[in-house]
C-alpha cells in the first residue's frame, strides 16, 4: 500500500462519511447503474457505509439477498426473472471483491456461482474462458447473441482497474449481443480471476494478453477474424491503445478515460487509492521500486503514432486522472483515423454522459468494423457541452478559448451592431 493511502486513508473516510460514494467518484453512480447495479441496490449499499472499510461488507450484504431473490424465482420456475437476478447479483458481488484476504475468496466463490447461474439460464450465451499465458492464465467470459452466428464481428470489453469482467455482464447484452455481435469481457494481467491466480501487470504484459484473447476471437466459427474491435474504460482504453499499437489485427478502438498522458496525476495528485491498486495489481511491495522502475515506462509517448485502425477517445473536461490537455496531445500524434470527444465538466467517471458513452461506443464500433470511419486523414474533434449543443472541429473546451455561452454571444453581438 502507498504512503500516501496510509496516511490519508481517514480523509477518504470522512469523504465518505460526509458526501457518500459522490465523494470518491464524482457522478459515478449513473455509470454503476448502467453496468447493473439497481437504483434501489445502490441505495441499500450506502446507506450502510461510513467509512471505506465498510464497502466490502455492505455490498456483500445487497448481494446476498439478491442472489437469495434469484433462488426463490428459480424454484418456482419464473426462469427469466431468475436470470435478472442473478446477472444483477453478480455486479453486487462484484463491489464486495476490495475485501481482503479470505474474504475475498469466498465473495468470488459467490460471484461465480451467480454467474454460472446465469449463463445457465440464458441459454449458455455467457461463457467461461480460460487461456493459457505465459505461464498463467487469462480469464474470461464470452458473450453470444442469440441464435445461429457465424463470422460476426466482435468486441473485446477491457475494464479498468478498478473493474472486473463480470462488470460487463449487462453491457455486453444490452449493446453488442443484442446487435448481433460476439463480446469477450477480460480479467488482463492484474485484474480480477487473472490477479488471483498469480499474474501480476506490468507494462507490456497488458498488449500481449489482449493479443492472446485476439488469436483466442479469431479462432472461432461465430467471429469474422478480419473485424475484431475493442472497447476499453480508463486503465482499459490505455491498454487498448498499447494493442492497438502493438498489434495490427485490431480493426477499431474505442477508449473512454484512458489514462493517455503522463501517469503523475493518477498516482500522486488523485486520491491514493488508485496508486495503491495499481501497486497491488502489479505485485510490487516496495513503492520507491514501483516509482523507479515500472511508472516512467508507462506513459504512451510516441507509441500511439503506431496506431493504424480507427481510434474513438472519449474524456471528461475536469478528468482526476489525466490532464485534459495531455489527453488532446496524445491523440495529436495518433495518425490513424481518430475522433475526440470532450464532455463538459465530466470527471473520470463520465457518470452523467454513462448511457451516451457506452450506446455511443458500441454504434461508433459497429461502424467502424463495417469499414467505415476509416478515411485517411479523418481528425473529428468534438466537445460535448451539457446543454446538449456539440461545438464541432475542437475538443477544446469553449472557456479555454474565451468563448462566452450562446446568450451572452448574442448580447454582445448586440452591442456590436
Amino acid at each position: 500500500m502507498s504512503a500516501r493511502a496510509i496516511g490519508q486513508s481517514w480523509v477518504l473516510d470522512a469523504a465518505i462519511a460526509q458526501g457518500g460514494f459522490d465523494a470518491l467518484h464524482p457522478e459515478a453512480r449513473g455509470g454503476l447503474e448502467l453496468l447493473g447495479v439497481g437504483h434501489t441496490d445502490f441505495d441499500k449499499v450506502f446507506s450502510q457505509v461510513k467509512a471505506g472499510a465498510m464497502m466490502p461488507k455492505a455490498w456483500a450484504a445487497v448481494a446476498g439477498q439478491t442472489e437469495t431473490r434469484a433462488a426463490h424465482y428459480r424454484r418456482e420456475g419464473f426462469l427469466a426473472t431468475a436470470a435478472d437476478f442473478y446477472q444483477r447479483a453478480a455486479v453486487l458481488w462484484c463491489g464486495a471483491l476490495s475485501a481482503a484476504g479470505p474474504r475475498k475468496a469466498v465473495f468470488r466463490a459467490r460471484l461465480n456461482r451467480c454467474v454460472d447461474q446465469y449463463g445457465e439460464l440464458s441459454g449458455g450465451r455467457v461463457r467461461r474462458v480460460v487461456l493459457d499465458f505465459e505461464g498463467g492464465h487469462l480469464h474470461g467470459l464470452l458473450h453470444l447473441p442469440e441464435g445461429e452466428v457465424r463470422g460476426a464481428p466482435a468486441v473485446l470489453l477491457g475494464p479498468g482497474m478498478d473493474m472486473v469482467k463480470e462488470h460487463f455482464l449487462v453491457p455486453a447484452e444490452r449493446y453488442y449481443t443484442s446487435r448481433g455481435m460476439v463480446a469477450l469481457s477480460i480479467d488482463g494481467p492484474g485484474q480480477g480471476e487473472t490477479r488471483e491466480g498469480g499474474v501480476v501487470v506490468g507494462v507490456t504484459n497488458p498488449e500481449r494478453a489482449l493479443a492472446r484473447c485476439l488469436d483466442y476471437l479469431a479462432g472461432l466459427p461465430e467471429v469474422a477474424a478480419d473485424r475484431i474491435g475493442m472497447f476499453g474504460i480508463s486503465m482499459g482504453g490505455y491498454w487498448g491503445h498499447r494493442l492497438a499499437a502493438a498489434d495490427h489485427r485490431l480493426a477499431a478502438l474505442a477508449s473512454f478515460q484512458g489514462v493517455t498522458g503522463e501517469f503523475t496525476t493518477i498516482f500522486e495528485r488523485a486520491q491514493p487509492s488508485f496508486k495503491r491498486n495499481f501497486l497491488q495489481m502489479s505485485g510490487y511491495a516496495d513503492e520507491a521500486a514501483f516509482d523507479r522502475d515500472l511508472v516512467p515506462r508507462l506513459p504512451l509517448g510516441d507509441l500511439v503514432r503506431d496506431i493504424t485502425c480507427p481510434v474513438l477517445v472519449g474524456v471528461g473536461e475536469f478528468d482526476e486522472l489525466s490532464s485534459l490537455e495531455e489527453v488532446i496531445a496524445s491523440f495529436g500524434r495518433i495518425t490513424a483515423p481518430k475522433e475526440i470527444r470532450v464532455y463538459e465538466n465530466e470527471f473520470h467517471p463520465l457518470g452523467g454522459v454513462a448511457a451516451e458513452m457506452l450506446r455511443f461506443g458500441a454504434d461508433w464500433l459497429e461502424r467502424a468494423l463495417s469499414g467505415e470511419l476509416a478515411e485517411p486523414g479523418r481528425d473529428a474533434r468534438y466537445y460535448v457541452r451539457r446543454d446538449g449543443e456539440v461545438t464541432t472541429g475542437t475538443a477544446e473546451p469553449d472557456w479555454w478559448r474565451g468563448t462566452a455561452n450562446d446568450e451572452q454571444e448574442r448580447e454582445n453581438d448586440g452591442i456590436a451592431r
